[in-house]
């Protein structure tokens, strides 16, 4: 899959990197990637089709899934896209063992709407007020660019179901979280869209504990430094 730079969608992403809302950071990524597949990508599409169809447990669990039946390959590659598409936004977890019962498709985008622009209530004010943004509301703005790289009306809605344990939505202080996929089958282009509202305290003291433990890594290969220094001067 490639990523694709689109302009819109990179600005309101810097913006989404990191939003302080008072109790709240939250963090958001907004990503459109093209369908076709190449290299590793390529390999990994071919496993992921045969494991699926081999770990089918009976036939009906084939004929009904949530990107549509397993028997077709365009559902199978359905579902190949949402795997692959985590795994590059997300570059520090696998998401190579995820099936089709992880991800649920929407009734479409009018459903998700709502819940994305509540999410984002407080991000928009704050949005209002920084330099270089506020020009529009953020969230007119957001849904024009998305519109705009992917064609609303044509896609297909899905998402990601976490375990909240061995993905980034499961980090500690998550207060809430969203994910959305919007797949344009006709563009063969593929558009993620997720926000955590992480607890500001949780999130200093994860900076605290790394910049400590950094710290002491430091410490460590001074005092290593030294001895061995110390050694050669024997």
């Amino acid at each position: 899959m490639k990523f694709l730079d689109i302009a819109p969608l990179a600005r309101i992403n810097s913006f989404l990197d990191s939003v302080d809302v008072g109790d709240l950071i939250v963090k958001g990524d907004l990503e459109a990637y093209s369908c076709k597949l190449a290299g590793l990508d390529k390999k990994l599409s071919r496993s992921l089709e045969e494991e699926v169809v081999a770990g089918s447990a009976s036939p009906s669990s084939l004929s009904k899934s949530p990107v549509g039946p397993l028997q077709e390959q365009s559902s199978r590659k359905t579902l190949v896209y949402l795997i692959l598409t985590l795994n590059h936004i997300y570059p520090d977890y696998d998401f190579s063992l995820l099936r089709a019962h992880h991800f649920k498709k929407e009734e479409g985008v009018t459903a998700i709407e709502e819940t994305i622009d509540a999410h984002l209530v407080e991000a928009s004010k704050v949005w209002e007020t920084t330099p270089g943004f506020g020009e529009e509301p953020l969230l007119d703005c957001l849904w024009s660019s998305i519109d705009e790289a992917i064609s609303l009306k044509e896609c297909d809605v899905y998402s990601y179901k976490s375990d909240m344990e061995s993905d980034p939505f499961g980090e500690k202080g998550s207060v809430w979280s969203f994910n959305y996929f919007f797949y344009n089958k006709k563009l063969k282009r593929i558009l993620y869209f997720s926000c955590r509202g992480l607890s500001k305290t949780a999130v200093e003291l994860s900076v605290t504990t790394d910049y400590k433990y950094n710290t002491d890594d430091e410490g460590e290969e001074v005092d290593a430094a030294t001895s061995m220094a110390n050694e050669m001067d024997l």
